[in-house]
């Protein structure tokens, strides 16, 4: 059984392609026109070890707002086709992940009821912009996007950090690890993994 998801979405604001592989190796083929995002995309796809292609072109001239959200949104779309009825998946996942000073945890249930908790990042994220081009601000709606439109629950603590980028790379990392763990076949598992028998 392949589990993989491919979602297009077009808009007068941006054009974006994404496939997922939940079974893959890490490949990866990340442009979205905002490096700092296509760095943290390239790390969700390493460290959840899915084959991830992303692709999107939007109005970043503007702002990376438009063509940010709408590629979480794709990819949130694109994982919930990839997980069809969820039959043996493990459902529930988490990780820590220390970057240097900063360190992060992600639990995730493909619950199939979207909610989404984000809690901890320094005030001085509200603010902040990576290599002149990704807003640290972003963070928690990228996350809240994502799950809402994966259909999963997600929540996101940042229990402590100082380098806006280590603080957003270890949170993306966490929710690649804890998706992967959420995901991926457990052998003990038929079925749903729900007693009402649906996801």
């Amino acid at each position: 059984m392949t589990r993989i998801g491919r979602v297009e979405r077009a808009t007068k604001e941006s054009s974006v392609l994404v496939e997922i592989d939940l079974d893959g190796t890490g490949k990866v083929e990340i442009d979205t026109g905002v490096p700092f995002f296509d760095h943290m995309l390239t790390a969700f796809g390493v460290h959840g070890s899915f084959d991830l292609v992303v692709r999107a072109t939007g109005d970043v001239h503007i702002d990376a707002h438009h063509t940010v959200e709408d590629v979480a949104i794709v990819l949130g779309q694109a994982i919930r086709q990839a997980l069809g009825d969820k039959s043996g998946i493990r459902r529930f996942g988490d990780c820590w992940i220390p970057m240097d000073e900063s360190l992060a945890h992600a639990a995730i249930d493909a619950s199939g009821r979207p909610y989404c908790v984000h809690v901890g990042e320094p005030e001085s994220m509200e603010s902040f912009t990576v290599g002149n081009n990704y807003a640290t601000v972003l963070n928690r709606h990228v996350f809240e996007s994502l799950a809402f439109h994966a259909q999963i629950a997600l929540h996101v603590r940042v229990i402590h950090g100082r380098d806006p980028h280590h603080i957003t790379e270890a949170e993306y990392k966490a929710i690649a690890r804890a998706l992967r763990a959420a995901t991926e076949p457990d052998p003990r598992v038929s079925g749903v993994p729900s007693t009402k028998g649906v996801l």
